[in-house]
Protein backbone atom coordinates (compact mmCIF):
# COMPACT_ATOMS: atom_id res chain seq x y z
CA UNK A 1 0.00 0.00 0.00
CA UNK A 2 1.00 3.25 -0.22
CA UNK A 3 1.23 5.66 2.03
CA UNK A 4 -1.47 8.04 1.77
CA UNK A 5 -3.36 4.34 2.88
CA UNK A 6 -1.07 3.57 5.31
CA UNK A 7 -0.65 7.12 7.16
CA UNK A 8 -3.22 9.90 8.85
CA UNK A 9 -2.30 13.41 9.36
CA UNK A 10 -3.43 14.43 12.94
CA UNK A 11 -2.10 17.65 14.09
CA UNK A 12 0.06 18.04 11.54
CA UNK A 13 1.72 14.73 12.07
CA UNK A 14 1.93 11.57 10.13
CA UNK A 15 0.48 8.72 12.36
CA UNK A 16 0.15 4.80 11.87
CA UNK A 17 -3.88 4.42 10.79
CA UNK A 18 -3.93 0.93 11.12
CA UNK A 19 -3.10 2.02 15.30
CA UNK A 20 -4.15 5.26 15.40
CA UNK A 21 -7.60 4.98 14.12
CA UNK A 22 -10.54 8.30 14.71
CA UNK A 23 -12.05 6.43 17.88
CA UNK A 24 -8.55 6.28 19.60
CA UNK A 25 -7.66 9.55 18.58
CA UNK A 26 -10.98 10.87 20.09
CA UNK A 27 -10.52 9.02 23.12
CA UNK A 28 -6.82 10.59 23.40
CA UNK A 29 -8.32 13.71 23.48
CA UNK A 30 -11.10 13.53 26.56
CA UNK A 31 -8.00 11.21 28.40
CA UNK A 32 -8.22 12.23 32.50
CA UNK A 33 -4.64 12.28 34.00
CA UNK A 34 -3.34 12.15 37.07
CA UNK A 35 -0.54 13.74 38.94
CA UNK A 36 1.18 10.81 40.23
CA UNK A 37 0.85 9.00 36.60
CA UNK A 38 4.00 8.33 34.78
CA UNK A 39 4.54 9.01 31.22
CA UNK A 40 7.49 7.83 28.91
CA UNK A 41 7.40 9.69 26.05
CA UNK A 42 9.85 9.38 23.44
CA UNK A 43 10.29 9.79 19.08
CA UNK A 44 10.15 6.18 18.07
CA UNK A 45 13.15 3.76 18.00
CA UNK A 46 14.40 5.97 20.94
CA UNK A 47 14.09 3.42 23.86
CA UNK A 48 11.24 2.69 24.25
CA UNK A 49 10.43 -0.77 24.64
CA UNK A 50 13.59 -0.47 27.87
CA UNK A 51 11.95 2.26 29.25
CA UNK A 52 8.70 0.20 29.61
CA UNK A 53 10.52 -2.42 31.42
CA UNK A 54 12.99 -0.14 34.15
CA UNK A 55 10.16 1.97 35.44
CA UNK A 56 7.54 -0.70 36.41
CA UNK A 57 10.26 -2.82 37.91
CA UNK A 58 11.26 0.75 39.82
CA UNK A 59 7.44 1.43 40.58
CA UNK A 60 7.07 -2.34 41.78
CA UNK A 61 10.64 -2.35 43.83
CA UNK A 62 11.83 -4.95 41.72
CA UNK A 63 9.39 -7.28 41.62
CA UNK A 64 9.97 -8.91 38.50
CA UNK A 65 6.40 -10.34 38.14
CA UNK A 66 5.75 -6.17 36.89
CA UNK A 67 7.56 -7.41 33.57
CA UNK A 68 6.60 -10.92 33.52
CA UNK A 69 2.96 -11.10 33.95
CA UNK A 70 1.69 -8.50 31.26
CA UNK A 71 2.76 -7.52 27.92
CA UNK A 72 4.53 -4.23 27.76
CA UNK A 73 1.97 -3.01 25.26
CA UNK A 74 -0.58 -3.62 28.02
CA UNK A 75 1.77 -2.79 31.36
CA UNK A 76 2.35 0.59 30.17
CA UNK A 77 0.58 1.32 26.94
CA UNK A 78 0.31 3.57 24.44
CA UNK A 79 -2.36 6.37 25.18
CA UNK A 80 -2.97 7.41 21.52
CA UNK A 81 -3.30 3.73 20.19
CA UNK A 82 -6.58 1.59 19.08
CA UNK A 83 -5.80 -1.40 22.12
CA UNK A 84 -5.96 1.51 24.66
CA UNK A 85 -9.61 2.01 24.28
CA UNK A 86 -9.63 -1.73 25.88
CA UNK A 87 -7.70 -1.84 28.86
CA UNK A 88 -10.14 0.30 31.41
CA UNK A 89 -7.15 2.19 32.34
CA UNK A 90 -9.57 4.86 34.27
CA UNK A 91 -9.74 1.57 36.62
CA UNK A 92 -5.90 1.01 37.05
CA UNK A 93 -4.48 1.81 40.40
CA UNK A 94 -2.08 4.61 41.21
CA UNK A 95 0.62 5.25 40.23
CA UNK A 96 -0.25 4.44 36.28
CA UNK A 97 2.14 4.06 33.68
CA UNK A 98 2.03 5.00 30.55
CA UNK A 99 3.66 5.33 27.02
CA UNK A 100 3.38 8.32 24.52
CA UNK A 101 5.23 9.05 20.92
CA UNK A 102 3.15 12.62 20.67
CA UNK A 103 4.65 15.67 20.80
CA UNK A 104 3.08 18.36 23.22
CA UNK A 105 0.72 20.14 20.95
CA UNK A 106 -0.74 16.45 20.44
CA UNK A 107 -1.67 16.42 24.07
CA UNK A 108 -5.11 16.74 25.89
CA UNK A 109 -5.84 19.18 28.47
CA UNK A 110 -5.58 17.54 30.97
CA UNK A 111 -2.16 16.65 30.63
CA UNK A 112 -1.10 20.29 30.91
CA UNK A 113 -3.79 21.11 34.46
CA UNK A 114 -2.41 18.01 36.22
CA UNK A 115 1.51 18.03 35.11
CA UNK A 116 2.05 14.12 35.49
CA UNK A 117 5.48 13.03 35.97
CA UNK A 118 7.27 12.58 32.45
CA UNK A 119 10.20 10.63 31.11
CA UNK A 120 11.53 11.79 28.26
CA UNK A 121 14.28 9.77 26.41
CA UNK A 122 16.61 11.18 23.95
CA UNK A 123 18.51 9.02 21.46
CA UNK A 124 21.03 10.00 18.35
CA UNK A 125 18.84 10.69 15.73
CA UNK A 126 21.81 8.62 13.34
CA UNK A 127 20.80 5.77 15.07
CA UNK A 128 17.08 6.35 15.07
CA UNK A 129 17.64 7.00 11.82
CA UNK A 130 18.75 3.21 11.24
CA UNK A 131 16.45 1.68 13.95
CA UNK A 132 13.80 3.37 11.73
CA UNK A 133 14.65 1.93 8.99
CA UNK A 134 14.82 -1.45 9.80
CA UNK A 135 11.61 -1.45 11.63
CA UNK A 136 9.76 0.30 8.70
CA UNK A 137 11.00 -2.57 6.44
CA UNK A 138 9.51 -5.31 8.79
CA UNK A 139 6.50 -3.64 9.92
CA UNK A 140 3.27 -4.16 7.53
CA UNK A 141 1.60 -1.12 9.31
CA UNK A 142 4.31 1.23 7.92
CA UNK A 143 4.96 2.37 4.14
CA UNK A 144 8.03 0.30 2.93
CA UNK A 145 11.05 2.63 3.29
CA UNK A 146 12.31 2.04 0.36
CA UNK A 147 16.07 2.66 -0.95
CA UNK A 148 18.28 4.09 2.00
CA UNK A 149 18.94 7.41 0.90
CA UNK A 150 15.38 8.26 -0.31
CA UNK A 151 14.29 7.08 3.11
CA UNK A 152 16.83 9.00 4.98
CA UNK A 153 15.71 12.49 2.82
CA UNK A 154 12.39 11.80 4.44
CA UNK A 155 13.68 11.37 7.57
CA UNK A 156 15.24 14.70 7.96
CA UNK A 157 12.50 16.43 6.33
CA UNK A 158 10.05 15.17 8.72
CA UNK A 159 7.91 13.32 6.60
CA UNK A 160 8.02 9.95 8.59
CA UNK A 161 5.66 8.74 11.40
CA UNK A 162 5.34 10.99 14.36
CA UNK A 163 7.15 13.60 11.85
CA UNK A 164 10.99 15.67 12.92
CA UNK A 165 13.18 13.88 15.14
CA UNK A 166 14.25 17.75 15.95
CA UNK A 167 10.88 19.15 16.23
CA UNK A 168 9.83 16.50 19.16
CA UNK A 169 12.91 16.76 20.57
CA UNK A 170 13.01 20.71 20.39
CA UNK A 171 9.52 20.90 21.59
CA UNK A 172 9.73 18.68 24.55
CA UNK A 173 13.21 20.33 26.15
CA UNK A 174 10.88 23.19 25.80
CA UNK A 175 8.19 21.56 28.26
CA UNK A 176 9.92 22.32 32.11
CA UNK A 177 6.69 20.52 34.33
CA UNK A 178 8.00 17.38 36.19
CA UNK A 179 9.97 16.15 33.10
CA UNK A 180 13.08 14.10 33.59
CA UNK A 181 15.28 13.67 30.64
CA UNK A 182 17.77 11.25 29.83
CA UNK A 183 19.45 9.51 26.67
CA UNK A 184 19.84 6.28 25.73
CA UNK A 185 23.48 6.80 25.60
CA UNK A 186 24.20 7.42 29.02
CA UNK A 187 22.09 4.13 29.94
CA UNK A 188 24.18 2.01 27.68
CA UNK A 189 27.37 3.55 29.18
CA UNK A 190 26.04 3.56 32.93
CA UNK A 191 22.75 1.41 33.26
CA UNK A 192 22.95 0.53 37.31
CA UNK A 193 23.25 4.49 37.34
CA UNK A 194 20.49 5.74 35.17
CA UNK A 195 18.42 3.24 37.07
CA UNK A 196 18.51 4.70 40.45
CA UNK A 197 18.46 8.67 38.74
CA UNK A 198 15.14 7.58 37.45
CA UNK A 199 14.18 5.95 40.64
CA UNK A 200 15.39 9.41 42.06
CA UNK A 201 13.46 10.99 40.13
CA UNK A 202 10.14 8.72 40.69
CA UNK A 203 10.65 9.08 44.60
CA UNK A 204 11.07 5.62 44.58
CA UNK A 205 13.85 4.49 47.35
CA UNK A 206 15.63 1.09 46.41
CA UNK A 207 18.65 -0.64 47.57
CA UNK A 208 21.71 -0.55 45.78
CA UNK A 209 21.39 -4.37 44.82
CA UNK A 210 17.59 -3.64 44.08
CA UNK A 211 18.71 -0.89 41.98
CA UNK A 212 21.46 -3.53 40.22
CA UNK A 213 18.94 -6.31 39.84
CA UNK A 214 16.97 -3.99 37.73
CA UNK A 215 20.11 -3.11 35.89
CA UNK A 216 20.58 -6.48 34.88
CA UNK A 217 17.68 -7.40 34.33
CA UNK A 218 17.69 -5.13 31.73
CA UNK A 219 20.91 -4.83 30.24
CA UNK A 220 19.63 -5.33 26.54
CA UNK A 221 20.73 -9.11 26.07
CA UNK A 222 18.20 -9.97 28.95
CA UNK A 223 15.26 -8.31 28.15
CA UNK A 224 15.60 -9.29 24.71
CA UNK A 225 14.79 -13.18 26.31
CA UNK A 226 11.11 -11.56 27.83
CA UNK A 227 9.00 -12.96 25.83
CA UNK A 228 6.47 -10.03 27.34
CA UNK A 229 8.92 -7.35 26.18
CA UNK A 230 10.30 -8.69 23.18
CA UNK A 231 7.36 -8.91 20.30
CA UNK A 232 7.53 -12.74 20.01
CA UNK A 233 3.94 -12.86 20.01
CA UNK A 234 3.00 -10.63 17.69
CA UNK A 235 1.77 -11.44 14.58
CA UNK A 236 4.64 -12.59 11.72
CA UNK A 237 1.97 -11.11 9.25
CA UNK A 238 2.43 -7.60 11.25
CA UNK A 239 6.26 -7.58 11.64
CA UNK A 240 7.86 -10.16 9.64
CA UNK A 241 10.89 -10.54 11.98
CA UNK A 242 12.55 -12.63 8.72
CA UNK A 243 13.35 -9.50 8.11
CA UNK A 244 14.40 -7.94 11.09
CA UNK A 245 14.26 -8.27 14.89
CA UNK A 246 11.87 -5.80 16.80
CA UNK A 247 14.44 -5.85 19.57
CA UNK A 248 17.77 -5.89 16.77
CA UNK A 249 20.65 -4.47 18.09
CA UNK A 250 20.56 -2.18 21.14
CA UNK A 251 23.39 -0.61 20.52
CA UNK A 252 25.01 2.78 20.60
CA UNK A 253 26.85 3.69 17.09
CA UNK A 254 25.08 1.53 14.70
CA UNK A 255 24.40 4.19 11.90
CA UNK A 256 28.49 4.26 11.38
CA UNK A 257 27.91 0.29 9.78
CA UNK A 258 24.88 1.48 7.46
CA UNK A 259 25.25 5.63 6.95
CA UNK A 260 28.01 6.46 3.86
CA UNK A 261 30.32 9.38 4.30
CA UNK A 262 28.09 11.36 2.18
CA UNK A 263 25.08 10.92 3.88
CA UNK A 264 27.02 11.81 7.04
CA UNK A 265 27.57 15.31 6.10
CA UNK A 266 24.52 15.42 5.14
CA UNK A 267 22.75 14.71 8.41
CA UNK A 268 25.53 16.63 10.18
CA UNK A 269 24.50 19.51 7.75
CA UNK A 270 21.16 19.49 8.59
CA UNK A 271 21.46 18.63 12.44
CA UNK A 272 23.80 21.66 12.79
CA UNK A 273 21.00 23.91 10.95
CA UNK A 274 17.96 22.46 12.76
CA UNK A 275 19.78 22.40 16.76
CA UNK A 276 21.91 25.70 16.40
CA UNK A 277 19.76 27.07 19.43
CA UNK A 278 18.97 23.70 21.44
CA UNK A 279 20.93 24.76 24.74
CA UNK A 280 21.08 20.92 26.17
CA UNK A 281 24.24 18.79 26.40
CA UNK A 282 23.34 15.78 24.55
CA UNK A 283 24.93 12.53 25.59
CA UNK A 284 26.72 11.50 22.24
CA UNK A 285 28.01 15.23 21.30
Amino acid sequence: MTEPDLYTLYKGVLLPTLVHPPQSLKRFEMFTFRPDDIVIITYPKSGTTWMQEIVPLIVSGGEPASVESLHNWDRVPWLEVARTCSLNLDSRPSPRMFTTHFLPHMMPPSFFQVKPKVIYVIRNPKDVFVSSFHYCAMASFLADPGPQNEFLQKFLKGEVMFGSWFNHVKAWLNYKERIFYICYEEMIKDLEGSVSRIALFLEKTLDNDVIGAIAERCMFKNMKKNNMSNYSAVPNDIMDTSKSEFLRKGIVGDWKNLLTVAEVENFDTVYAENMKDVDYKFAWD
